[in-house]
C-alpha cells in the first residue's frame, strides 16, 4: 500500500553552519508512517545503519503482515540525507530447504552490517532461531557480501566462544565457577538462584556447546577492531565479544556485562573517549524503560547510569524498545537513537523511533522525545556548546 511522502516528511528551511550556506531539511517524525521513494513503508525493523562512500544503508527485519517469523529474509534501504530511503531490495535471503539453518519461517533478528576494509567484504551477524524450535536455539548467523547492497551468501551459525571463559575472571570467580552445580538451583528467581546466575550458573551449563546469542549488535572501534554485543545466559547477561580481523569469526575474548540484570536489545557507541551503551530490559514485545551503561575501557568495568530518556512515555523508551546508534557522518558529537516500536499483530506496521542525542554537561547521553525535528539540531547544540 502506498503513502504520500507528505506523511513523514515535511520540508523545512534551516541554515547548514558547517558550510555557512542555506539548504533544506526533512523533519523525522518518529513513530509515523516511513515511506520509502517508492511511498511504500519501510520494512527494516530491528535493524542498523552502516555509512559507506558517502551513502547511508539501513539493514533490517522483513517483516510480514501476520507473523514475526522470517519469511523473506533481510532488507536494506539507501540514502544520502538519512531522510529519502531508496528500496534496495533483500539482500540476504531465507532458503527454501527446511533442512537450512535459514528456513523459511525461521526466526531472523536484528541484523547488522560492517564493512571490512582488510578484505573490502561486508559481513552481517544476526541473531537466529532454528524453524519451528522457538527461542531454544539462541544462534548468531554470519552472512558475507561483496557489495552493501548484497547479495550477502550465509555462512554459517552458531552458538558463541564454546569453551571459553570470559578472559577478565580472576582466581577468585573461577573457584566459584568451578562449584556451580545446576541440579542445586533448579527453582529459578530465588536468591540463591540469581546469586548462582551472576556467579556463572548458565555460562556453566553451555561452555562446552557454546553460549547462547540473541538481542544483538555490531561496534567497530578506533582501531579497526570489531565487536558482537549479545544478550546471552537465558537473556540474563550481556556479552561483549570480540570478533576476528575478517569479522567472521569470534577469538574466545569477551566479558560477561550486568550479570543477572535482564537486559537485552543493546545498542554502543563511543563519545569523547567513553563507550557508551543503552539496552532494555526483557519485557517481550512490551516496552519497557531503556537502560543505560558506561565504560572507560571496552572491555570494561562497566556502570550503570539512570535512563537517558525524557519526556513523555520516557518510563516505556517512548514505546519503543533500542536497536542502534547513528553516528552522523560529518557532523561532531553527532549521533542518533534508534529504536523500533513494534506491533506483533501487525508486524509489518511497526515503527520507527529516531531521536537525537545530547550530551549534559558532565557528558552523558540524553534522549528526549521529539515528534519532529531534523538534522539542523545538531548544528544548534554545537553553537550552544560554543
Amino acid at each position: 500500500m502506498k503513502f504520500g511522502t507528505g506523511i513523514w516528511v515535511v520540508l523545512v528551511a534551516g541554515v547548514c553552519l558547517s558550510c555557512s550556506r542555506q539548504q533544506e531539511m526533512k523533519e523525522i517524525r518518529s513513530g509515523e508512517i516511513w515511506p520509502d521513494t517508492e511511498g511504500n513503508h519501510i520494512n527494516a525493523h530491528g535493524g542498523g545503519v552502516m555509512y559507506h562512500e558517502g551513502t547511508y544503508y539501513w539493514y533490517g527485519e522483513h517483516k510480514s503482515d501476520t507473523t514475526c517469523n522470517a519469511m523473506v529474509g533481510v532488507m536494506c534501504y539507501s540514502s544520502t540525507n538519512l531522510t529519502d530511503w531508496k528500496n534496495e531490495g533483500v539482500v540476504f535471503s531465507v532458503a527454501d530447504d527446511d533442512s537450512s539453518d535459514i528456513a523459511r519461517g525461521c526466526i531472523l533478528e536484528r541484523p547488522k552490517v560492517v564493512y571490512n576494509s582488510r578484505n573490502d567484504k561486508f559481513v552481517m551477524w544476526f541473531h537466529l532461531e532454528l524453524k519451528g524450535q522457538g527461542y531454544a536455539a539462541a544462534r548468531a548467523g554470519v552472512a558475507v557480501g561483496d557489495s552493501p547492497v548484497g547479495p550477502f551468501h550465509f555462512l554459517r551459525s552458531e552458538r558463541v566462544n564454546a569453551g571459553c571463559l570470559p578472559f577478565d575472571m580472576s582466581q577468585e570467580e573461577v573457584a566459584l565457577f568451578d562449584t556451580l552445580d545446576g541440579s542445586h538451583f533448579k527453582e529459578w528467581w530465588t536468591r540463591p538462584w540469581e546469586q548462582a546466575v551472576k556467579e556463572g550458573l548458565f555460562l556453566k551449563r553451555d561452555l562446552e556447546d557454546g553460549q547462547m546469542a540473541r538481542d544483538m549488535t555490531l561496534f567497530v572501534d578506533d582501531d579497526g577492531k570489531a565487536y558482537h554485543i549479545y544478550a546471552s545466559e537465558e537473556n540474563l547477561t550481556l556479552h561483549i565479544a570480540e570478533l576476528s580481523n575478517d569479522y567472521r569469526w569470534h577469538t574466545g575474548r569477551f566479558v560477561r556485562v550486568a550479570a543477572g540484570g535482564m537486559n537485552e536489545a543493546p545498542a554502543l557507541f563511543k563519545h569523547d573517549g567513553t563507550y557508551w551503551m543503552i539496552a532494555s530490559g526483557c519485557t517481550g514485545w512490551a516496552p519497557n524503560e531503556a537502560r543505560l551503561f558506561s565504560a572507560k575501557r571496552i572491555w570494561g568495568p562497566w556502570i550503570q547510569h539512570p535512563t537517558p530518556c525524557v519526556g513523555p512515555d520516557a518510563e516505556i523508551t517512548f514505546k519503543g524498545q533500542s536497536t542502534y546508534i547513528l553516528p552522523v557522518a560529518g557532523r561532531r558529537d553527532a549521533y542518533i537513537f534508534m529504536a523500533d516500536s513494534w506491533r506483533p499483530e501487525h508486524p509489518s506496521d511497526g515503527r520507527y523511533i529516531w531521536l537525537p542525542i545530547r550530551f549534559s554537561p558532565d557528558g552523558t547521553p540524553v534522549i528526549e522525545w521529539m515528534p519532529a525535528w531534523s538534522l539542523n539540531y545538531f548544528d544548534k547544540l554545537s553553537v550552544e556548546k560554543q
